[in-house]
């Protein structure tokens, strides 16, 4: 889940993204000051716009806006008085976290493309990873579903020549690091580090 507030550029509207997945056509539902967006293929929802927001919350920056589990519940309440009968979790694991690869093995159709089981600590992801330099036991750092990159890039659930990808395993130069080497490949880091550590928290 991101939420997002940008009020010099759309307005007074927090934006609320509760599913990065791929959608061919959005609806739109509106009750109140809330617009439900709703994925109209299958129905499932993926997100909300919440307008005026300034006078339901007290929202702090522009941009994304950091999630806590005080802002989340006091969504959850704002929606239960909009008569939506629907709440958002709030998931305190890092967007950008340490993993480690368990397997690695060629992509069926695709040469250069790696299908990788990746340890996060509390989950295994499938991550089809297209670096020269991937490898079984590598710690490294996985972007999840959900992120938003340095460059803006929403990390969405995808689906490469036919194999499901849950991630992206990063490299310096999409993590935006100082010194980042320009020769493609991932980044891979020290053993000392923790699976499922803050790769961000542990570099400040």
């Amino acid at each position: 889940m991101n939420l997002h507030y940008n009020e010099k550029g759309i307005g007074d509207v927090l934006l609320v993204t509760t599913d990065a997945g791929d959608v061919i056509e959005r609806n739109y539902e509106k009750t109140g000051d809330v617009v439900k967006l709703v994925d109209k293929s299958d129905g499932r929802t993926l997100g909300f716009n919440i307008f005026n927001a300034s006078t339901y919350f007290d929202i702090s920056g522009q941009g994304k806006i950091e999630l806590s589990e005080s802002i989340v519940n006091e969504i959850n309440a704002f929606l239960k008085k909009n008569n939506i009968d629907e709440t958002i979790e709030y998931d305190s694991r890092p967007e950008f976290i340490v993993g480690y690869v368990e397997s690695k093995e060629k992509h069926p159709d695709a040469d250069k493309l790696s299908v990788c089981k990746v340890n996060i600590g509390d989950e295994n992801l499938q991550i089809v990873c297209g670096a020269p330099n991937i490898d079984q036991g590598q710690k490294v750092v996985v972007s999840r579903v959900g992120a938003v990159m340095p460059s803006g890039m929403l990390i969405k659930e995808a689906e490469l020549r036919g194999v499901k990808s849950s991630g992206m395993i990063c490299s310096a130069k999409e993590l935006d690091l100082p010194d980042a080497p320009k020769e493609k490949g991932i980044l891979v880091l020290e053993d000392t580090y923790e699976v499922g550590a803050d790769f961000f928290n542990l570099n400040k």
